[in-house]
């Protein structure tokens, strides 16, 4: 089993679409282990979007993740992080094929329903960066 961050953005929860977007998980085969809705606050995107917190479009971006709440969660599959991205579909929701989530409900690049974990590693890192280890249950840990 892996473990995939998801964070389903503020384009997601305007849109109500939160319930949409947790069915096609479950019907994917990921078990929810978290999940918890909050603001994201600024030190936090700084932190979780270090790779991009100098470009020029930062802001745009830091302004967007956190307009609204949004909800986080730690899903849990068989090699969760790459089934995760297929069925998201790319990060540019105009390119994604029909059939997947940013294909169906997506608008952008940056209103794009869902954040997801990268890579394993990436998910290990952003899930410590979001979750306490109380907080996180599932058949990876003893709770």
């Amino acid at each position: 089993m892996e473990r995939t961050l998801i964070i389903l953005k503020p384009d997601c929860m305007k849109k109500n679409l939160a319930g949409n977007v947790l069915a096609r998980f479950a019907e994917a085969g990921f078990h929810i282990v978290a999940c918890k809705m909050t603001i994201l606050s600024k030190d936090l995107l700084k932190n979780h979007y270090a790779h991009l917190a100098h470009m020029p479009f930062f802001p745009d971006i830091e302004q967007f993740m956190s307009s609204r709440p949004v909800i986080i969660m730690i899903l849990e599959a068989q090699n969760a992080v790459a089934k995760m991205r297929d069925l998201l579909g790319p990060t540019d929701s105009t390119i994604a094929p029909k059939g997947t989530i940013r294909g169906d409900l997506g608008s952008n690049k940056m209103e794009n329903i869902a954040h997801a974990s990268d890579s394993p590693e990436a998910a290990e890192a952003e899930i410590k960066c979001f979750f306490k280890p109380d907080e996180v249950f599932g058949t990876l840990n003893t709770h």
